[in-house]
């Protein structure tokens, strides 16, 4: 699959999971369904590591990773309508560091593509659904965007991630700061109020934020999250840092980094939210786990769960089985 354009493999990788997983291939893999069960936002989770999103932007997939041992998969970054995302090239692989570098600009088939898709879907584990904004859709009107998402996925979805942070789509990650950060979790929070009445069913939110915060700027974003009573946060999102990739071929490519040049980034922000949050919100740790003893050093410093993506990428699924390992060793 190395050999091939990396958007490309993505593509058909993707398309292939889902037999992999029927023929049994995963396994052959290194996949277990190890148990580790665990309760965060009032949901209970088989085990600690979940799939980030961006992997599986239109849920085609789901019973595919569901199979290599994820306690649970997050959908996305969709949009209310389709978009094709950045120019091609837009992904580029730096195998010396486990990173890849991506400008996707979340391309997605739309929302309602994505539900249909899941009601085709067998699955009926811990579903996340990351929610973002068409990128040319004002900042301004960026809540519209949002609230749209979140009335359409919000009886399909255990839990609903707010993408705030990715640095691929122009303008969205002003919406983690000062007055656009609380006038989004306001408007959020009342419809998740009117919708939970509605659906008789309380749907948690989840927001995810960018590893590239001064501490400053993270201590105001954990009041923000206090104050709005929000279920979750995610950290992090890729980082726009080149830091632990200089001279790299593709390291000068436009986009976020991920893999393990953001893993020290990303447990910094978790142990900073850990302390500002005090047990107010779960967190849950995502950035740079290439091996178990990454996850387990973000539940250490204070995450709940974990997610994996570019690790998954690099290693499959017996970084999930590992991981999950040395996270069971914490206790």
């Amino acid at each position: 699959m190395f050999q091939l354009d990396p958007e490309l493999s993505h593509n058909v990788a993707l398309h292939s999971m889902n037999l992999a997983s029927a023929l049994g291939v995963n396994k052959l893999l290194g996949a277990e369904n190890l148990s580790d069960p665990v309760q965060v936002m009032g949901i209970n989770f088989p085990n600690r590591v979940g799939l980030a999103a961006g992997l599986d932007k239109n849920g085609i997939a789901v019973d595919g990773m569901a199979a290599m041992g994820f306690g649970f998969v997050e959908v996305g970054t969709v949009t209310p309508r389709p978009q094709d995302g950045n120019p091609k090239p837009r992904i580029f692989r730096l195998p010396e560091q486990c990173a890849i570098i991506n400008r996707m600009g979340f391309n997605n088939d739309g929302v309602d593509r994505l539900l249909y898709n899941l009601d085709k879907s067998r699955y009926k584990g811990v579903l996340g659904i990351n929610i973002g904004k068409n990128k040319d859709t004002p900042t301004e009107n960026a809540n519209d965007d949002y609230l749209y998402c979140l009335r359409k996925v919000y009886s399909r979805a255990s839990y609903i991630t707010v993408n705030v942070s990715s640095p691929n789509t122009p303008g969205l990650r002003t919406l983690q700061y000062g007055e656009a950060l609380n006038s989004l979790l306001d408007a959020l929070k009342s419809e998740q109020a009117k919708l939970a009445k509605f659906h008789d069913s309380y749907v948690p939110i989840a927001v995810k934020i960018a590893p590239d915060m001064s501490e400053e700027e993270l201590v105001l974003v954990a009041a923000s999250l206090k104050s709005y009573e929000i279920d979750g946060v995610i950290a992090t999102n890729t980082t726009l840092s080149r830091e632990g990739v200089e001279g790299l071929p593709y390291a000068d490519e436009a986009g976020g980094l991920s893999g393990t040049p953001v893993r020290n980034k990303s447990t910094k922000v978790i142990r900073t939210l850990a302390k500002e949050l005090e047990g107010a919100l779960p967190i849950i740790g995502v950035g740079g786990i290439t091996e178990g003893f990454d996850a387990a050093e973000k539940i250490e410093a204070g995450a709940s769960l974990v997610q994996i993506y570019s690790g998954f990428i690099y290693h499959g699924p017996k970084l999930v089985t590992d991981s999950v390992r040395a996270i069971q060793q914490l206790s």
